[in-house]
Order: C-alpha cells, then structure tokens, then sequence
C-alpha cells in the first residue's frame, strides 16, 4: 500500500511563501486525482487543491490564484507551491487521493503565519 510523507511546512509571516513536499512510497499507475488537504484546529480537514494524471488542476476558492499544485512523476513527489500566505492559510497540510479510496494519511505537515 502507498504511503505518503509530507514535508516542508514551517512558520512565515504574511506575504510569504512556502513549498510543501509528498512523497510517495510506490508508483501510481493508471488514472488518479492527487490532491492537497488542509485541517485548521477545530475544523474539518479541506481539499485545497488537486491534480489529475492527466495535469488538469483545480483549486478551492480561497487559494485561487495564491497556490500552484505540481507533480515529477519521476520522484513520486507531488508540490504545493503557497505564495501570499494569509494567516487564515494556517493549519496542517496533507495529501492523499481524491477517492473514496484514499490511503492512510501522513502525519501531515504545519504552516503557520504569523506576523
């Protein structure tokens, strides 16, 4: 089974920026929706952003415009590039599939801004 590991996260202020990492154990082959979540304290975890096999990408509203989901296949590593970060952005970040079969969860990875 796949497992995922995130990394990358770290405190800025507002304005910054950040990139976050997954790793994926093993290749994924065939058809598949990567996607980027995010859980604040006291709320449900979110889909912020996702990506097809194919490289279409969509992204939640309140990042639109701000954050830039990638893939390298080559590395079995997905990105979230996050420019403009707002205070509102914080929380912990991971990734998973977009299914109704998603893997275990990583442990996720903490952004925080703060000025």
């Amino acid at each position: 089974q796949v497992q995922v590991v995130e990394s990358g996260g770290g405190s800025v202020q507002p304005g910054g920026s950040l990139r976050l990492s997954c790793t994926q154990s093993g290749r994924i082959f065939g058809f598949y929706i990567l996607g980027w979540y995010r859980q604040a304290p006291g709320q449900q975890r979110e889909l912020v952003a996702s990506i097809a096999s194919g490289g279409s990408t969509n992204y939640a509203d309140s990042v639109k415009g701000r954050f830039t989901i990638s893939t390298d296949n080559a590395k079995n590593t997905m990105y979230l590039q996050m420019n403009s970060l707002k205070p509102e952005d914080t929380a912990v970040y991971y990734c998973n599939k977009v299914s109704s079969s998603i893997w275990p969860w990583g442990q996720g990875t903490q952004v925080t801004v703060s000025s």
